[in-house]
């Protein structure tokens, strides 16, 4: 049989005061002498009392709680940044309740219900791949919950946003692959419904058109996961149409190339050049390690919880909305150099 929580009232009873002395006591509260306080704080300890967290946010109408919707957390990138919100909600005092839509749109709306519904006091969001109807993200304004997007945008809702500039970092990617001799570039593009896929796109395009190179539209090709990446690769050396350079939407994707290059013998970087984007732990095992971009997560979780920390504690809440775009760095190493 479970045993019952220890309450306030448990430890008055014992100690033969009123459970309202019991929290005064346990508050510090400067009209209890320091006699009770000691005799309430070393009983509570014996008995293993716990603050009854719900009904204390209903008696202050604070709970102290912030909810995260990510996509995938097993991804390098989206726990540095749940590292960065954590160490941030944590000094503030605040707890973190964690959801994972598995970049699924429902899950997504689901994970939605559950935090408002847990009367959380904010939300961090990330949208999943397949997020194209954002209502459930309007919703969230209109209830006045603060809401701070990090990663990928959302066109038009009126929201703070941590992002980093897709478009450039994208863009120094390619002119490095191609200032390393490569004309033959591929890019593993992401969903094209994200504006991250987008902005990665437009930046490959950009580099290629200054240096003078015709775009293929043969070249772009949605794989943003390992096994697309294989299967990409596989069709690209079946139709006889080898690239010298490859630029992939994510770490992930640019590993499953690179293996799969290898597996049929192609020597990286010297026959196929290969970078990446997020720079996460594979990057730096894989044989050659892998040129990356750094998306700096845990930066941007810090900033993103700073920003949605500031709209719940301030009592101006009407002050305009900001967007942070944060500065990615081309890590270099052995796949492209």
């Amino acid at each position: 049989m479970k045993k019952s929580q220890v309450t306030i009232k448990d430890i008055a009873r014992q100690l033969g005061i009123s459970a309202s002395t019991v929290s005064r006591a346990l508050q510090n509260h400067p009209d209890i002498s320091q006699e009770t306080k000691q005799q309430v704080s070393e009983l509570a300890m014996r008995l293993r009392y716990q603050p009854n967290a719900l009904a204390l946010s209903l008696k202050h109408r604070r709970s102290k709680t912030i909810g995260l919707i990510i996509p995938e957390i097993v991804h390098y990138f989206f726990s540095s940044v749940i590292s960065g919100i954590e160490d941030v909600a944590y000094e503030a005092g605040f707890t973190v309740i964690i959801c994972q839509s598995n970049e699924k749109y429902d899950r997504e709306v689901a994970n939605v219900k559950t935090l408002m519904a847990q009367r959380v006091e904010g939300i961090l969001v990330s949208i999943s791949k397949e997020t194209n109807d954002y209502q459930h993200l309007h919703d969230i304004r209109s209830s006045d919950t603060p809401l701070v997007l990090f990663d990928r945008m959302v066109p038009g809702l009126l929201a703070d946003q941590v992002i980093i500039d897709d478009r450039e970092a994208a863009y120094r990617a390619t002119r490095h692959l191609i200032e390393g001799g490569r004309r033959k570039i591929v890019h593993f593009a992401g969903p094209q419904n994200l504006l991250i896929g987008q902005q990665r796109k437009e930046g490959y395009l950009q580099a290629l058109r200054e240096a003078g190179i015709a775009a293929n539209p043969e070249w772009i090709i949605e794989a943003d996961s390992f096994e697309k990446a294989r299967n990409a690769v596989f069709r690209l050396l079946e139709a006889g149409s080898l690239p010298d350079g490859i630029f992939a939407v994510n770490d992930l994707t640019a590993i499953g190339a690179m293996k799969t290059l290898q597996k049929k013998g192609l020597r990286i970087p010297t026959d196929v050049a290969v970078v990446g984007f997020s720079d996460g732990r594979f990057s730096g095992i894989t044989d050659p390690s892998l040129s990356s971009v750094d998306q700096h997560g845990y930066e941007m979780g810090t900033i993103a919880t700073e920003m949605l920390l500031k709209r719940i504690l301030s009592k101006e809440n009407e002050y305009p909305f900001e967007t942070k775009v944060l500065h990615a760095d081309l890590i270099v190493r052995g796949s492209s150099s």
